[in-house]
């Protein structure tokens, strides 16, 4: 069987649930306060293993009493969790995650010991390298994601980029991206162009073509997914549902994809099967505790 490797960030997420995001200034008081696992790399390696998957994760905690609770949930969700490292000295990377009444959120990052999975350190684990799909995202250094794609194209690997939390990158990053899965924001950093309808997705992929990108995928939100492949895209719409909370949507979506194309779904089934899970992990709050089960998603497109 195919195997994801997944190489980014864990986070220890606060969330708490407003009316509304507070200006500058303003307190407002909350409630359902939580401590959610969480983080980039994470929430992907989770989605993907409850998905089907078979996955393992490289990626880095901290020293505080929370770290082991962390590693061992990924391993009950069947993750290999042999490329998870401990940094002495700092925490476990932290999130600070506001909720409005939209089910929509604002995001702090302290990176913690997402910081230290350097270049170096991913070097302790290049054997975890030799895979079939290789999932990065942008909460760990920029080096570290340049070194672990080169590795894995080398032997052979698909290279698969969710660029968030958004930024600009050199081509030298996504002249080794074979499939790239920006949302609407991202791609416009990524671009320049603003994706405020399908005519901006067509442009916005046409441009991440150009810099050689063989299948690119803008997430649009409840107006679904916009699927360009080699120049010729579409869009595959989405699944209308109440909206409780959006912090894992993006996550679960990655997770998901990998999972279907691991099981050699075509790719536009590969994406409905993405969006299902998607739709499902924003019924429910948290990041890691929203997302679903392969059965979950099956009985979703089923209905």
């Amino acid at each position: 069987m195919m195997t994801l490797t997944v190489t980014g960030s864990i986070n220890i997420d606060h969330v708490i649930r407003l009316p509304e995001f507070p200006r500058p200034g303003e307190t407002l008081t909350g409630s359902d306060y939580r401590i959610v696992p969480g983080g980039k790399g994470a929430n992907q390696a989770v989605a993907a293993a409850r998905a089907g998957a078979r996955t393992r994760l490289v990626a880095c905690v901290g020293e505080d009493a929370l770290a082991a609770s962390l590693i061992q949930g990924f391993a009950e969700d069947g993750i290999d969790i042999t490329a998870i490292d401990t940094i002495t000295g700092v925490n476990t990377g932290v999130a600070l995650i506001q909720v409005n009444n939209n089910g929509e959120n604002t995001i702090a990052l302290a990176p913690g010991a997402n910081a230290g999975l350097t270049p170096a350190q991913l070097q302790r684990h290049s054997s975890a390298l030799h895979c079939r799909q290789l999932l990065l995202q942008l909460e760990i250094p920029l080096e570290t994601n340049l070194a672990a794609a080169k590795t894995a194209r080398d032997q052979g690997a698909q290279v698969i980029l969710n660029p968030a939390p958004a930024q600009a990158l050199p081509d030298e990053m996504l002249n080794l991206v074979d499939i790239i899965t920006p949302n609407e924001t991202e791609a416009e950093r990524l671009t320049g162009i603003a994706v405020s309808d399908e005519a901006g997705a067509g442009a916005a992929a046409r441009a991440l073509h150009d810099r050689g990108i063989a299948t690119v995928m803008i997430t649009l939100g409840a107006r679904g997914v916009w699927l360009s492949e080699q120049g010729h895209g579409r869009r595959i719409p989405g699944f209308a549902v109440k909206a409780v909370d959006t912090t894992a949507a993006g996550d679960t979506f990655n997770g998901a994809l990998m999972a279907a194309l691991q099981q050699r779904l075509p790719l536009s089934e590969a994406v409905r099967f993405a969006q299902a899970a998607a739709a499902i992990s924003v019924t429910r709050p948290g990041a890691q505790t929203s997302i679903p089960y392969k059965a979950d998603i099956n009985a979703m497109l089923e209905q």
